[in-house]
């Protein structure tokens, strides 16, 4: 190929002298053009990295100031007191300096708790709220919930740059060009791990607005493929008159099963209670009781509130069609088509119970086989005219038609949340909080009584909320795992430094979201205290524990000096059910419902014999420097249970994974 039949691209790259530069430049369009050819291209080099407020300042750290001021990071030479040295040879406070760690880096995560409200019953689960950098808890997850989610649902940064989202410590917004690419990074890295988190029936919700819209569409195909798309439900939250062409009042929510052909094989199939029908039902039995039986004055009435019924806009006409009520009070429609759709169906004789002379067999032929159709005639569902020239119709019970598929649109009026938010806190405390009862319906609708659920950009904590109330209504065993930061907004960090505070002083820390919302929210929805202390009496029960993300250091780690964050771990990964092993109780090991940890391999023998007398423990783990040691105590053990090495096993584990 001559140059002049090169690409512009390739022509223009080519006058580049700097080689290495040249080269730099070739090997970043040979990406473009292998991987992302098509579909949706954006810089996913842009680097990310997180301040660890509470990380101890180490020589070989990284580093940043504090006060979030500049982008520049130093490499820790010394620490002698409160000065550390910098590799640049300049000295600061370690007060004025933070920990930085590059997504790139190997973390080990631990945590440590901050309060449980031990309110449900003891058999319950534990839905538990973690504060810390998503990313990086996310790590964490896929070490103990590797592909055991049934529903992820995530509200993330809208990125519309009105009060901007952080990306690299960084508020990032309108004025910023590469916004786009760099919120299409943030995202595609904790997609990803959220895909890995996904059971094979797995399903992801992403709430987002119009300004990312159509990027997160290609990009969740990219991560999840365009076979796993089910849905992009639109929600109609409201109207804006003061639009100049059209009021945009919608959000949206992008739907993907982690394995759709999982979902399908399983005979999975979303459905939801009619609006209305309950109400419906309950009426037409205590009008029939009422009635004593009287099918005419009972079918007056029924009428007469079916009619002031269908006024109040409840209900659709799935539910207000069913205008009558058949011989025992049950409300029925008349006029279903029973004739087979498209052509081609069965054609057999239908009797007329009166003249006893066949009725007209459809164009299309009966919807029902001979067998089905008969039954249906015995139990009063078919519906003859006068002769058999009449026609004939199919009777429909509303009792067995009370469910329908979730479409496509919604409408709520998005003011609801923030209003109910403002009751449980007792103060206006957070701007736009997803609604309770929107997430309730879905997460009714895509997951199962027992699911678990996982939302990674908490916020105000409402999933949690939303999961306590519906296992209330249903009885269900589901358990919330909720993650969430303690930023504030850009409005808010400009007046915090203005009064010369910066991250990490206490009055900046205590107007975060987890501390100013999320946890005080949860709080009072299960305990009914407020913030001021008033009480809120809309509470639910339910065991919740708050916990902080660590960052753990693998040589403290194998010295064992870590376990009491380790603990918190181990009981996740084993359902964070019933109680929790937080320390040695004295013989050298202990055992719950669900796990079991050997602390002293002098205990072996008693430690074997208690885990095999109880039957139900399926995972345990050894605290041993020796792979030996760990393998005889599994070789004592049924196949069934699974062993961990502690410490080297849970780092291999953790340190495999990259910020």
């Amino acid at each position: 190929m001559t140059g002049e039949d090169l690409p512009a691209l390739d022509r223009l790259v080519a006058q580049v002298a700097d080689g290495g530069l040249r080269a730099a430049i070739e090997r970043e369009v040979g990406f473009l053009r292998g991987s992302r050819r098509f579909g949706l291209v954006f810089d996913r080099h842009l680097p990310e990295s997180a301040h660890l407020l509470d990380h101890p300042i180490r020589p070989g750290v990284s580093v940043a100031l504090r006060d979030g001021t500049g982008s520049e990071t130093w490499r820790v030479v010394a620490v002698d007191d409160d000065q550390v040295t910098r590799d640049d040879g300049s000295r600061l406070p370690a007060s004025d300096l933070v920990v930085v760690r590059d997504f790139r880096d190997p973390i080990y995560p631990g945590l440590r708790s901050l309060g449980r409200l031990p309110l449900g019953d003891a058999g319950e689960p534990w839905h538990t709220v973690i504060n810390g950098e998503n990313l990086h808890v996310l790590q964490l997850l896929t070490t103990v919930h590797r592909e055991a989610v049934d529903l992820i649902y995530i509200d993330p940064p809208y990125n519309t740059g009105n009060d901007g989202w952080i990306y690299n410590d960084r508020y990032v917004d309108t004025s910023d060009r590469a916004k786009s690419s760099k919120w299409l990074s943030f995202m595609e890295r904790r997609l990803e791990m959220s895909r890995d988190l996904l059971k094979a029936t797995g399903v992801i919700i992403v709430a987002i607005g119009d300004d990312e819209h159509h990027r997160l569409r290609m990009l969740m195909d990219q991560v999840f493929g365009p076979s796993n798309f089910i849905s992009d439900v639109v929600w109609q939250g409201g109207r804006k008159n003061d639009s100049r062409y059209v009021s945009n009042g919608a959000d949206y929510m992008l739907i993907y099963a982690r394995d759709e052909s999982a979902l399908a094989a399983q005979g999975v199939r979303w459905r939801e209670e009619k609006p209305g029908v309950s109400e419906a039902l309950q009426m037409a039995a205590r009008i029939w009781q009422e009635s004593e039986g009287d099918h005419a004055e009972a079918t007056n009435r029924w009428r007469a509130w079916m009619r002031e019924f269908k006024r109040q806009g409840v209900a659709t006409d799935a539910v207000t069609r069913f205008t009558s009520l058949d011989e025992n009070g049950r409300p029925i429609f008349t006029g279903q088509n029973i004739s087979w759709p498209g052509g081609g169906g069965p054609r057999f004789d239908v009797l007329h119970p009166v003249t006893g002379r066949p009725v007209q067999v459809p164009k299309t032929g009966w919807r029902y086989t001979e067998e089905d159709m008969r039954r249906r005639i015995d139990l009063g569902l078919v519906r003859f005219g006068a002769d058999e020239t009449s026609g004939v119709q199919g009777v429909s019970l509303l009792e067995d038609m009370t469910e329908w598929v979730a479409g496509s649109t919604f409408d709520v009026d998005r003011r609801r949340a923030p209003a109910h938010l403002e009751r449980v806190l007792g103060a206006k405390r957070f701007p736009f909080p997803k609604d309770h009862e929107v997430l309730m319906r879905w997460i009714r609708l895509a997951a199962p009584k027992d699911a678990v659920v996982l939302d990674f950009f908490g916020g105000a904590g409402t999933t949690t909320e939303a999961v306590l109330r519906l296992n209330a209504e249903d009885g269900g065993t589901r358990r919330s795992v909720l993650v969430t930061n303690n930023e504030v907004g850009s409005t808010m960090a400009k007046k915090l430094r203005k009064k010369g505070l910066r991250r990490g002083d206490p009055e900046w820390e205590a107007l975060g979201v987890f501390e100013h919302v999320t946890r005080p929210r949860i709080t009072a929805v299960v305990t009914g205290e407020r913030p001021d202390g008033t009480a809120y009496d809309q509470t639910v029960e339910g065991n919740v524990e708050f916990f902080s993300l660590a960052y753990l250091e693998p040589g403290s780690l194998r010295r064992g000096a870590e376990f009491a964050a380790i603990a918190p771990v181990l009981w996740l990964e084993n359902g964070a059910r019933g109680d929790r092993i937080d320390a040695d109780p004295g013989p050298g090991w202990a055992i719950t419902d669900t796990y079991g940890v050997l602390f002293d391999m002098d205990s072996f023998g008693d430690f074997v014999d208690a885990v095999e007398d109880h039957g139900g423990i399926h995972r345990v783990y050894v605290v041993t420097d020796s792979p030996a040691q760990a393998r005889a105590v599994g070789r004592r053990l049924p196949a069934s249970v699974s062993v961990t090495r502690l410490y080297d096993d849970l780092i291999d584990r953790q340190g495999g994974r990259h910020s």
